[in-house]
């Protein structure tokens, strides 16, 4: 984690690649995982379609249906946060960020038991991997 403001239950680390390299990496590594990439939307191409500005931002939408499922069957509000997703933006000093919810705070907010949500914790490590760290 670095100095980036946080919304609750949502970690975000600096990425020490563009936003490009970043999002490549991401995605080789949910497919190294065996996960699928279900969407990817692009924030800030959809803004500049519309003639508005916005920093680099795009979000990838990834996951496991025999991973999540059993989790949104015992809560199935949790439907709303999956697939697990990550958000990959530039700020306006160049850096650029991942940021993904926690599977903790989720299972938390949700009441999932903490076996259910094992399989949804790995987006950490996912992140890590892809950058490297």
């Amino acid at each position: 984690m670095v100095d980036e403001p946080q919304a609750a239950g949502t970690l975000s680390v600096v990425s020490p690649f563009s936003v490009d390299e970043t999002l490549e990496r991401l995605r080789s590594a949910i497919d190294a995982a065996g996960l699928t990439l279900f969407a990817e939307v692009d924030h800030s191409g959809g803004a500049r379609a519309v003639g508005l500005e916005m920093d680099e931002t795009r979000l990838l939408v990834f996951g496991n249906p025999r991973g999540g499922t059993p989790a949104m069957v015992a809560a199935p509000l949790l439907a709303l946060e999956l697939p697990l997703r990550a958000l990959v933006r530039a700020d306006q000093d160049g850096r650029t960020w991942v940021s993904y919810q926690d599977p903790a705070e989720l299972a938390r907010r949700f009441d999932v038991p903490e076996a259910l949500m094992a399989p949804l914790g790995g987006v950490g490590r996912l992140v890590a991997g892809a950058l490297g760290s």
